[in-house]
């Protein structure tokens, strides 16, 4: 375990694109194939690898075969008024069809007794019940106590917000604030250092709603805008490809993902099968700042 300044920290990095937008079926197809790689080498956590790699393949193949979306509206009104053009409470019609359709492809896949349980709950669902739930997943709320229907519901939300944040033009977004995803309003899952964007050693949030990567400052606390007092803490050693971004000012902590030394990182399988550093950072003096629906519970 470490807890030093970033050694790769970067300054006067050329001006870089604010986002990169989701190619879905490209997007979810990569995670699944991660899910897969990272459930052969992670023998602790390889059932429940295994069983998100199968979500994955099914958000892969429910983009393809779902209709395109109506186009976003408003673009350029809130831009004007630096605000996300997706609104996640448009949101809810589509992400209600896309959850009719997710179910019966989840209902193919490998998964334990209990999760296939809340599966057929969710399926059988009363609408106000499901209302319910869909309600909470638009908010990034997740009942510790209802986690398993919640996470179903958030993997047919990121298919939906995925498909509408690919029909954007990265010209139309405008950032929002700190920590905030241009393209819906989300919260971000980690962050990823990455130079294949458009700079090396550039830093990109990802969204996990919408599956956006927007920018954002290197060192620099991503829940508060801090730049004071950012410490690193890791489960290895100082070359870790993992770490928490840890800030003094607002106690908060999220996953930083060199993938500029690891290409094949992948923020959200990546993020769920490093819950070692999760474990860890219980114990210290700071809580996660991020967001991901497949890890509560844990």
């Amino acid at each position: 375990m470490n807890n030093k300044p970033d050694p790769s920290m970067i300054g006067g990095v050329a001006k870089v694109p604010l986002a990169r937008l989701p190619d879905p079926v490209a997007l979810f197809t990569t995670r699944a194939e991660r899910f897969e790689f990272l459930a052969d080498h992670n023998p602790n956590l390889s059932g429940y690898l295994r069983f998100l790699g199968g979500i994955a393949r099914a958000q892969a193949s429910l983009a393809a075969s779902l209709p395109q979306p109506a186009a976003p509206s408003g673009i350029e009104q809130a831009r004007v008024n630096q605000m996300p053009p997706l609104d996640r409470n448009a949101m809810r019609a589509g992400l209600s069809a896309a959850l009719d359709a997710l179910i019966p492809a989840l209902a193919q896949i490998d998964m334990p007794a209990p999760a296939r349980l809340a599966l057929e709950a969710l399926r059988d669902a009363s609408p106000a019940d499901r209302d319910w739930v869909l309600t909470n997943v638009l908010t990034d709320t997740l009942p510790d106590d209802s986690v398993a229907p919640h996470l179903f519901a958030a993997a047919a939300l990121q298919v939906h917000a995925a498909m509408l944040a690919g029909m954007l033009h990265v010209e139309q977004l405008v950032a929002i604030r700190t920590g905030v995803c241009p393209a819906c309003g989300g919260r971000a899952a980690a962050t990823v250092v990455t130079e294949n964007i458009g700079a090396e050693g550039a830093r990109y949030c990802a969204c996990a709603t919408c599956q956006t990567l927007w920018n954002e400052v290197r060192v620099k606390c991503t829940c508060c805008g801090s730049t004071k007092g950012i410490t690193y803490r890791s489960v290895e050693t100082d070359e870790a490809t993992i770490k928490a971004e840890c800030c003094r000012e607002c106690g908060k902590w999220v996953k930083i993902m060199y993938q500029n030394k690891n290409p094949t990182l992948e923020p959200i399988a990546d993020d769920v099968a490093s819950l070692g550093l999760d474990l860890m950072m219980r114990d210290s003096d700071w809580t996660r700042g991020s967001f991901n629906p497949y890890l509560m519970g844990f």
